[in-house]
């Protein structure tokens, strides 16, 4: 008898447990909705809100393809809004991510027009502007493992990045703008990679996305993510995602070798024939890839040439710059107002000095000097320029103050300085060996690659 009652209690407990696991909450990374544009409860636009979230949520969603977009209302109280699921999770747990995003943006930000929330299984964005389509590679976050790699470090980059980079191709080309695959590193690791596009971006998009975000993952750790709004790319040494779900369909069976028709007039010689069907393969394959080659130099060069005379400052650049504008007042406190015990920095455009934000935030705040000629509009076109690289080897701009005679750019602060301070400091350049001057080298080497071919300037 008590056998059979602890085979019941083990079957309770087994069946409890797989309950919660299935019922579990999905797991939580991060959300942005800044503060620059809100709306009240009783509102028009909150109505609209509520009519999205309630069509991206309802039964008759696309679960089962992980993505779909809608619109509710009309400008200016217009929302438009979307929700992607991890290409790996199956229509019930992206529908349980769904629902609990949208319970959970109100609580998060409960006023903001224009939000992005991220979890690990899906992510669920609106705003006031239109957002269908539209290419937004900024505004992530990056995650990583906090254990560097101890081993063959240049090796496993070099793998980690093509792996990535092979998967960014192979998503841009699927209708679902999703790649997931593994590398061998040695013989008994593996990296896993997995990248992700909203499918309503173009293959150019959204390879131009990943590319982008790949050149800034943290290939000097054993795992590491980054998540923008308009794609997603993570490895990892472990098998994060679902490989029974990804599992790649085998190589379909070579074509059967055909035999030359009946009627067809004889060679001369032993095997005419096939020699024949080779040339003619041959010379179809050569002259469409020559097609092929033409047209992407046409694209490109058209696509370059509209890219050169569109103006840097759109509707879209308008509206991120002015989320990035900071009061003057927050600027203030947080250097103390500018005092010289905060100052860290001078040189011939401004001081700098040392910060810290209401939130914790430290920074580094260039206040420009005051006999600058440059007006409004060219220094929030330069800040527009400025704010699209985003690259782990170069400084971040975090936002900008505009006030009168006053202007204020504020960066990420680098706690160990310049670079010239540990090459011209005696006391400082035994700290850099030559195995970390190879690094510095190898990271000055990617951002300016970053500068010329893959950033958005």
């Amino acid at each position: 008898m008590s056998c059979y009652a602890s085979l019941i209690f083990l079957f309770l407990f087994s069946f409890l447990t797989s309950f919660r696991a299935s019922a579990q909450d999905p797991t939580y990374i991060y959300h942005n909705c800044p503060n620059t544009t809100t709306y009240a409860r009783n509102s028009t636009y909150f109505a609209n809100l509520r009519t999205l979230l309630s069509s991206l949520s309802s039964r008759n969603a696309s679960y089962s393809t992980g993505f779909q977009n809608a619109t509710a209302g009309q400008a200016p109280e217009r929302v438009t809004g979307l929700f992607l699921c991890r290409g790996d999770q199956s229509p019930e747990a992206c529908r349980n991510c769904v629902a609990f995003s949208v319970n959970d943006t109100l609580n998060r930000c409960p006023s903001e027009r224009d939000v992005t929330l991220y979890y690990d299984e899906c992510m669920l964005r609106y705003s006031n502007r239109n957002i269908l389509s539209t290419l937004n590679p900024n505004g992530g976050i990056v995650l990583y493992n906090t254990q560097n790699v101890t081993s063959n470090q240049t090796g496993f980059r070099d793998l980690v990045l093509s792996t990535m980079n092979q998967a960014a191709t192979e998503a841009s080309r699927s209708s679902r703008k999703f790649d997931a695959r593994n590398a061998k590193f040695t013989a008994s690791q593996s990296v896993y990679g997995l990248v992700q596009c909203t499918p309503d971006l173009t293959t150019q998009n959204c390879l131009r996305c990943l590319q982008q975000i790949n050149n800034q993952l943290p290939v000097d750790k054993i795992g590491g993510r980054l998540i923008v709004p308009s794609c997603s790319s993570r490895f990892e040494l472990y098998a994060f995602y679902n490989e029974s779900a990804v599992r790649r369909p085998p190589p379909p069976p070579p074509p059967p070798v055909s035999t030359p028709p009946v009627s067809a007039p004889p060679r001369s010689g032993k095997g005419g024939n096939s020699k024949v069907v080779v040339v003619a393969i041959v010379v179809s394959t050569v002259v469409a890839f020559l097609f092929l080659i033409a047209g992407y130099c046409f694209l490109a060069k058209r696509a370059k040439k509209t890219y050169g005379t569109a103006s840097a400052f759109d509707g879209d650049d308008i509206t991120t710059v002015e989320s990035l504008q900071l009061e003057y007042r927050a600027i203030q406190a947080a250097t103390n107002d500018f005092a010289e015990s905060n100052k860290i920095g001078q040189g011939g455009f401004g001081e700098v000095y040392e910060g810290t934000l209401s939130d914790g935030t430290e920074v580094a705040v260039k206040r420009l000097s005051k006999s600058s000629g440059q007006g409004d509009r060219e220094f929030k076109n330069e800040v527009v320029l400025v704010a699209k690289l985003q690259h782990r080897n170069l400084v971040r701009l975090l936002g900008f103050c505009l006030q009168g005679t006053e202007r204020v750019l504020v960066y990420e602060y680098v706690p160990n300085k310049s670079l010239d301070y540990f090459l011209f400091d005696p006391a400082k350049q035994g700290e850099l060996d030559w195995s970390r001057r190879y690094k510095i080298i190898g990271g000055i080497a990617r951002g300016i690659l970053y500068l010329h071919q893959d950033s958005r300037l």
